[in-house]
């Protein structure tokens, strides 16, 4: 077998190394432009866990590496004038031009051939020799950039600039350093990789990088800046560069994110940065790429045919990389928005730092290290008013109470409305009873119902709840009675009218398809089905808005006298109020559609209507989509401006989901998808939020929570399949002190031995 390898580097060297391995027969040859001690980077960081993959890969280049690296396990982060470390995290450095020299000795001692100072211009020319050409050509690919139509790059090019120098300062921890300027905020990325050197990273957002001046700088000038700026930490030592090269400020770059549909086209495969980058803050590109070569000599030793064994490869990694993207894209939007986060105190601004990937957890960071774990715990514990309790832990920030006007919720767990399509005219009658009571009885905070309709041709579906008449409102209170004679919970009534998706078919029917028959005629925003088969529905006069106004006023006012504790408007999803906040379902030219404070006028007005009509002790939240996830649609930075008019309309909390407006709609799922809306809303408008969506352990909400990227977290299906879900959490977590029915005391004895054990099984395993 014949291979050329396209780059030198630690990703290509690697692959070569396990493939002549596996298959000491195969021709391999790397070509690379530069000399084999050249490298413009300076440090390369792996976890432990990266370590123990390179060990069962080839044992005699990991022991190598182990003999040259740094290991620490601290994680230094300074804020304000205050250090806060937190410690087991499992890192180990090493220099770049180090690990270049051992693979290329380990490469150099199996046979595999290694051309320097050889520029490939069109990786055809290796595509005809060949039986295999690996493109480890790195971020800027010729490989990629020769077959663009077929491996489909998608490029973004991020907000933010930095600057990768070295330093003599020796930091005995991973260190970030955020320095607040005249101009806006700097982060330092540093760590130490060798006996002698420190790896010195400078991050700034563009705006504040030209505000500064920086963009008109010489290079000696730049690197002057960054040592005033973090003199404090140099203590007198210089930064250095090995990119003398680069002039002015062509040393500070900005990162593209890089992923490519397809990562081989016949004989031809990407691996590393040259098929999808990760933001340095979550781990090094090299780190990848030498996955990549794992995966890719592991694939082609198993399958000899080369096209399906590219196949099988880019299978394996392609989850991997789009998980880890995922997670990076979180980690380096936290970056490029550190003001969001600068009213939080330095230690909860640490936690938010350490957890900002959503990859690692509150239980996570307690195993790495508990008493900065616990330091956290407290923090929260005296944020909600809790005073510090002799002999006794924190409880976990899922278990601390949380107050909003008049209303005093004893845990930050919700129940999401979920459809249950299961009423008579409206009328939630014994199932509701159970359904809600049960879940009351879990232990949640707060439970809310079903979006509860304002009308009769409100509803989704023939089985949806109502509000809009008294025989409906009699079984509403008989409900909201048993909650709260039998349970600690408070209940929360979500209002909400179909519009545009009305007049459906129950949801284990053909959901979001019109009724076979018996249709009720729909109002919406403007004259826009929801889809093909759906009716086109009336564009609402000022008449009609009038009348479905007064018909929410009406339903709050029997919600208040039901004695539900908080009321939730329903602007989300593409129902009626959604279908005005909505460009892709707004096409009106009069003073409620166009711009978006136009689209927000009517929902705004109905708003205002149920606050004046709610009892002003109890809160109102507003649901909304933060993301229509369709080109044309509203971002994230709409849901921030509908969140701030909200907030100034005398809404208390938002309800921050997404998606479902149109058909259209393409999200990207994955665990706690929807967090980060939440979180920009909550600390860029200053308002308190819910998270939704995906969230489905205690882990996930105990990190939210204590990260401040949500004040509650509505959880949804794990609550159909356990109504109990917070009892149950609360016993994994080892918390005896949450309050169960009295009737079911014993199954809480029993449940709390079970977990203790089945816990103490896992430490033994």
């Amino acid at each position: 077998m014949r291979v050329s390898v396209l780059g030198g580097g630690p990703g290509g060297l690697y692959f070569s190394i396990l493939m002549k391995k596996a298959n000491p027969a195969a021709d391999i040859t790397v070509f690379e432009r530069n000399r084999p001690n050249d490298t413009f980077g300076w440090g390369v960081v792996f976890s432990d866990k990266t370590l123990g993959n390179f060990a069962e890969a080839d044992a005699e280049t990991h022991a190598e590496i182990e003999r040259n690296f740094r290991h620490w396990d601290d994680i230094d982060v300074f804020f304000r004038g205050t250090r806060i470390t937190s410690g087991g995290h499992g890192f180990c450095g090493i220099a770049r031009v180090k690990l270049l020299a051992i693979l290329q000795a380990r490469a150099g001692a199996l046979g595999v051939k290694q051309e320097f100072r050889h520029e490939v211009a069109d990786p055809e020319e290796l595509a005809a020799g060949a039986d295999l050409v690996v493109a480890a050509d790195g971020l800027n690919s010729v490989t990629r950039k020769k077959y663009a139509d077929a491996f489909q790059p998608d490029i973004d090019m991020r907000r933010c600039r930095f600057i990768w120098l070295g330093t003599k300062k020796l930091l005995d921890a991973f260190t970030f350093s955020f320095k607040e300027t005249e101009w806006g905020w700097f982060t330092l990325h540093a760590y130490r990789f060798d006996e002698h050197t420190s790896t010195f990273i400078v991050e700034t957002p563009e705006d504040v990088w030209q505000k500064a001046g920086i963009d008109a700088m010489a290079q000696d000038e730049s690197i002057a800046f960054c040592e005033r700026l973090y003199a404090d930490l140099l203590d007198g030592h210089e930064l250095m560069s090995n990119a003398r090269h680069l002039r002015g400020s062509a040393m500070w770059i900005k990162f593209p994110r890089v992923l490519c549909r397809t990562w081989h086209h016949r004989n031809i495969v990407l691996i590393g940065d040259a098929a999808h980058t990760a933001h340095f803050s979550i781990g090094s590109g090299t780190k990848l790429a030498m996955e990549d070569a794992i995966a890719l000599a592991k694939t082609l030793s198993a399958e000899p045919r080369v096209e399906r064994a590219l196949e099988l490869y880019q299978a394996e990694r392609e989850t991997e990389a789009l998980r880890l993207q995922s997670a990076a894209r979180n980690r380096m939007e936290w970056f490029e928005h550190v003001e969001r986060y600068a009213h939080l105190d330095p230690l909860q601004f640490s936690y938010t730092l350490l957890t900002g990937s959503q990859r690692i957890g509150h239980e996570n960071l307690k195993l790495r290290d508990p008493q900065y774990v616990a330091a956290v715990e407290r923090r929260i514990a005296e944020q909600s008013g809790l005073a510090p309790r002799a002999n006794l832990a924190d409880p976990p920030p899922m278990f601390t109470p949380f107050k909003i006007r008049g209303l005093e919720l004893k845990n930050r767990v919700v129940v999401s409305p979920m459809a249950m399509y299961s009423c008579s005219d409206g009328v939630p009658e014994d199932f509701y009873l159970v359904h809600l009571g049960a879940r009351a009885m879990g232990g949640a905070g707060l439970v809310f119902t079903e979006m509860t309709c304002v009308a009769p041709r409100a509803r989704i579906s023939p089985g949806c709840a109502g509000l809009w008449n008294d025989r409906q409102a009699r079984a509403w209170k008989r409900v909201v009675a048993f909650v709260h004679e039998h349970t600690p919970a408070k209940i929360g009534l979500q209002l909400g009218h179909a519009g545009p998706k009305g007049s459906t078919q129950l949801g284990w029917q053909d959901a979001d398809e019109p009724l076979e028959e018996g249709n009720w005629p729909l109002i919406a925003a403007s004259r826009v089905a929801y889809g093909p088969t759906n009716q086109k529905p009336r564009q609402m006069t000022r008449r009609t808005m009038d009348r479905v106004k007064a018909q929410f006023v009406a339903a709050a006012r029997r919600g208040a006298a039901c004695g539900f504790d908080m009321l939730e408007l329903h602007c989300a999803h593409g129902y009626l109020l959604s279908s005005f906040i909505c460009p892709l379902t707004n096409k009106r030219r009069d003073e409620y559609g166009g711009s978006l404070e136009n689209r927000m006028r009517y929902p705004l007005e109905v708003f205002s209507a149920v606050r004046a009509a709610w009892p002003q002790d109890r809160p109102i939240s507003v649901r909304i989509s933060a993301h229509d996830w369709a080109p044309g649609g509203n971002t994230p930075d709409d849901a921030v401006a509908i969140a701030g008019m909200l907030k100034q309309a005398g809404a208390d909390m938002v309800d921050v989901s997404s998606g479902q407006t149109t058909r259209e709609a393409k999200p990207v799922y994955g665990r706690m998808y929807q967090t980060p809306f939440s979180d920009r809303i909550r600390n860029e408008v200053g308002i308190a939020t819910i998270a939704v969506g995906n969230i489905f352990e205690a882990d996930h909400v105990n990190s939210i929570i204590a990260a401040g990227r949500a004040d509650l977290c509505a959880i949804a299906r794990p609550h159909l399949a356990d109504p109990h879900w917070t009892l149950h959490a609360a016993a994994q977590l080892g918390f005896a002190e949450i309050e169960w029915p009295k009737q079911y005391l014993s199954g809480k004895a029993q449940l709390e031995r079970n977990m203790a054990r089945a816990a103490q099984m896992d430490l033994l395993a």
